[in-house]
């Protein structure tokens, strides 16, 4: 019994014993819990790190003449480590020593808090020993740069305990300018235009960051081990902006005109294949006009512009000539059921030639019919050596695919499909491969690809430059290409866009073309018609070749190519025309060597005095500069005198004719457009010299 009673209280004792026991860890775990979390939580966040990728900066796209069309600005969010070494040594004397100064910097540089607020503001952040506090955000490179040279901050990181996180921001300096086919760069979104197929060279490669956690989650950098990001590649393109300027407001105000759906121009170089100039408009819900979609590479039903190609085929195998007749019975023809007419009355019966300068649905459809209902692959044939059945090749990933039948392999091929591709139905080309065409028409029959890319660069070193391609020596023999040349030109001096080009001082050749849509939104019975001009000029000698396609509203009255696209066309052709003018400008270098010694004088004497030998009447009517011309000014170009003569020198922001003494003063011959101050140059400031090569000076 007593044994009994012995164990049952050891028993007892060791319960009682365990029930303390878990009493004292719940006690512990509170106090814990309660009294000491914070520190314990940050300990164990500090224990933590990680290896993070290091963005590296997006690379820059540049036009042709090197003006910045997509680039990446530095932003800055600041951080600081209240538990830097440096910035507690000695408690903390040399952050008490500066915060005075240091508050009243910030203060001035950012202007939304007191210096008071700022002095709060740090020294409760540095009793609360913050490791990784969040200062500012979104810092610029400008605001940085003074930022750097504050009080405290320039004795360095581990003084200071300062801490900079480097991000970018992607900018578009021209704002919306050929925004599709520059493309903007968003960074968790898709990515559009160059942007997009230039990706892998534009985002260089990634870096390396250690990183502890500090409390929050937030990421502090454990400096010494980190591996810098290689910056991402520059690429130069074939665009310029003046073009493309000149482009989007033409097109501009012919769609907000006719209040079309949507609408395209390109420019191509003749001779290169050079895309100058790539402009895309649709309308939104709310009626305003943007770059929607990149409509220059969407296929549709072309419509009258496809005509080069039917009296290409037929010229080509010498089965017409352009003097031959054919009967077009007044503009209707009734064939297997089907009536084919004209979109006006004509004649009995005309030349190839007239037919195609008043754009004849007959003559064109009769005469494909005719030669090729028993051999539609040799008609197919001329689609395929003309690349019309492929992607043109353009760095753009945005292109789609023609959609052409081809009779050897098309199940329900029929007969009149033929009918239909000789006035530009049933088939499906995108406006830069029409143009593709008109261009080797232009080049004497030398088909050259479309590109858009002329260099990539590293840090200004020549990685990659691009060339001119010949997709197709010869599209047709020169005696076709040469009746085609005529034809194109009788289209705007006796033909259906013989109104728009009687008054240019050159000639032009194109064709006008209008069709009805049939894309999925719109059937041919809601009468939605595309209107389209593609062309070139001069016509004697071809600089530039030029594609005009405009969708309009249903139910619009206005929608002929010869009324909504043609004159697109003339008002772009207007502008570069200039371009291709040699401007003799006379120039009085007796009064330029006199004004450059007015110059020197003035810049010996103090800031505002004026010289005798230097009045402001002789500085104006012969630099035609402001009154008061700055002393910066005066050194500029007395500066650049002195450089080398075998570089471009910048002129950029002077007036016509310090410009003009200058680039003649280094054997260059000048072309200039517009007026006022010097905007942009045509040769790149920094290159070579070139031989024989002119520069083109853009003025505001």
């Amino acid at each position: 019994m007593e044994v009994k009673k012995d164990i049952s209280w050891r028993v007892y004792l060791s319960f009682i014993g365990l029930i303390l026991f878990g009493i004292l860890i719940l006690g512990k775990a509170f106090y814990i819990q309660k009294f000491e979390g914070n520190y314990w939580k940050k300990m164990g966040d500090s224990l933590h790190t990680k290896i993070i990728d290091l963005d590296a900066e997006r690379g820059t796209i540049y036009s042709e003449d090197g003006s910045m069309l997509s680039t990446s600005l530095p932003e800055f969010d600041i951080y600081i480590d209240f538990g830097a070494e440096g910035l507690r040594k000695n408690n903390g004397a040399i952050f008490y020593q500066k915060i005075d100064s240091l508050s009243d910097s910030l203060s001035h540089l950012f202007a939304d808090k007191t210096a008071a607020f700022y002095k709060k503001e740090l020294k409760d952040a540095y009793a609360s020993k913050n490791r990784y506090y969040a200062f500012k955000k979104r810092v610029s490179f400008e605001e940085y740069k003074r930022f750097r040279k504050f009080p405290l901050i320039k004795e360095g990181k581990n003084k200071s305990g300062f801490i900079v996180d480097v991000k970018t921001k992607r900018l578009n300096p021209f704002g919306e300018l050929g925004f599709r086919t520059i493309g903007l760069y968003r960074e968790h979104g898709k990515l559009v235009g160059l942007e997009r197929s230039f990706d892998s060279v534009l985002k260089g490669a990634a870096g390396k960051r250690l990183v502890r956690f500090a409390a929050g989650g937030m990421m502090m950098p454990v400096e010494g081990f980190e591996l810098s990001p290689e910056n991402g590649q520059d690429i130069y393109t074939t665009l310029d902006v003046n073009i493309q300027d000149i482009a989007e407001r033409a097109l501009m105000k012919k769609m907000v005109a006719n209040q079309a759906l949507e609408g395209t121009c390109v420019v191509m170089e003749v001779a290169t294949g050079k895309i100058k100039a790539m402009a895309n408009l649709g309308r939104t819900k709310e009626g305003n006009y943007f770059e929607i979609d990149n409509y220059a590479l969407k296929t549709s039903e072309p419509g009258s512009t496809i005509k080069l190609i039917t009296l290409l085929a037929a010229l080509e195998d010498k089965y017409v000539t352009i003097n031959d007749s054919i009967f077009i019975n007044g503009g209707i023809w009734n064939i297997s059921g089907r009536k084919v007419e004209d979109d006006h009355d004509g004649p009995a019966s005309v030349s190839f030639k007239y037919a195609f300068a008043h754009s004849s649905n007959v003559a064109m459809s009769k005469l494909a019919f005719q030669h090729y209902s028993k051999s539609p692959v040799s008609y197919y044939k001329h689609l395929d050596r003309l690349r019309l059945t492929r992607k043109s090749g353009i760095e753009l990933k945005e292109e789609f695919f023609p959609g052409i039948k081809n009779p050897s392999k098309e199940k329900y091929w029929h007969p009149t499909t033929l009918i239909s591709w000789g006035f530009g139905y049933e088939l499906q080309v995108s406006p830069l491969q029409l143009l593709m065409v008109y261009n080797a028409v232009a080049n004497n029959g030398k088909m050259m690809k479309p590109y858009l890319l002329n260099e990539i660069r590293q840090y200004g070193t020549l990685v990659y430059k691009n060339e001119p391609v010949i997709l197709e020596p010869a599209i047709a023999s020169p005696a076709t290409i040469q009746q085609l040349k005529e034809c194109l030109a009788a289209t705007c001096t006796e033909g259906t866009a013989k109104d728009v080009f009687k008054t240019t001082p050159y000639k032009a050749a194109g064709k006008t073309g209008t069709a009805k849509v049939n894309d999925g939104f719109f059937n041919y019975d809601d009468k939605v018609y595309q209107s389209a001009f593609a062309g070139y000029f001069p016509a004697e000698r071809p600089v530039y070749s030029m594609i005009v396609v405009i969708k309009n509203a249903p139910k619009t009255t206005n929608i002929y190519g010869s009324s909504v696209a043609a004159p697109v066309f003339k008002e772009i052709a207007d502008h570069l025309y200039k371009y291709t003018q040699p401007q003799t400008i006379a120039f009085n270098k007796t009064l330029a060597d006199s004004m450059n010694t007015a110059f020197k004088q003035k810049n010996n004497n103090t800031a505002g005095q004026r010289t005798d030998s230097a009045p402001a009447s002789t500085s104006e009517s012969v630099f035609s500069v402001e009154k008061n011309k700055t002393e910066f000014e005066a050194e500029r170009l007395i500066a650049l005198r002195k450089e080398p003569k075998t570089i471009i020198p910048d002129v950029t922001g002077m007036g016509l004719k310090d410009a003009l003494y200058l680039l003649e003063s280094h054997g260059l011959r000048v072309i200039v457009n517009g007026k006022g101050k010097v905007v942009s140059q045509s040769l790149a400031k920094g290159t070579t010299l070139p031989k024989n090569e002119p520069i083109v000076l853009y003025l505001n």
